[in-house]
């Protein structure tokens, strides 16, 4: 059995990639933070959340048509990150949110549900995805965050999607060293899989 395709034209065999473990959660949850501290702690690449760096690029958030190059970008960002990480024989790539995050902010904003087909099957990619509670104080930052308000129903579909999917997935909880310790103990739960 061989592992997902990293690079179109590269097929590596199960056990030799690092598996990819996704920081899910809805906007101001911790989802950046918590993904360097992994990264830092277990000594593997991460990928930044590519919305930050259009929006930073753009001074603007996306518009409906421009989020399937999200997506997409978001994907190739972790395909790189993959490589690099077996490329440095690393255990893991850590992933600061994934395509599903994108296709639920799509419908959510724009009501537009045409992502979820494909993002569904990225999701397929992970190993495991931590999801984080919206248990910490909501900051603003810049031209990403709607709001405080939107973090319970955004976590409620996400919830929704990984249950359909029947991914293999940890609820995070808690403050600094606690949410950091959740974390790591859902890691390493998943070497004996």
């Amino acid at each position: 059995m061989e592992a997902e395709n990293i690079h179109p034209s590269v097929k590596v065999a199960a056990g030799e990639a690092p598996r990819l473990v996704c920081i899910l959660g809805a906007e101001s949850t911790g989802k950046s933070t918590l993904t360097r501290a992994l990264a830092t702690h277990f000594d593997c690449p991460w990928v930044d959340e590519y919305l930050r760096e259009f929006c930073d690029q753009n001074r603007r958030t996306p518009e409906a048509h421009e989020q399937a190059a999200i997506l997409h970008t978001q994907r190739q960002l972790e395909i790189s990150a993959q490589q690099q990480g077996l490329q440095q024989a690393k255990r893991y790539v850590f992933c600061d949110t994934s395509p599903l995050l994108t296709a639920i902010y799509s419908e959510f904003v724009f009501g537009d549900t045409g992502l979820y087909a494909l993002a569904r099957r990225l999701q397929l990619n992970y190993a495991l995805t931590l999801l984080l509670a919206p248990d910490i104080p909501w900051v603003a930052d810049g031209l990403q965050r709607d709001g405080e308000q939107v973090r319970g129903p955004i976590t409620e579909r996400i919830i929704r999607e990984l249950a359909d999917l029947k991914v293999p997935h940890a609820p995070i909880a808690g403050h600094g060293p606690q949410r950091l310790r959740a974390a790591i103990n859902a890691i390493t739960s998943i070497d004996s899989i």
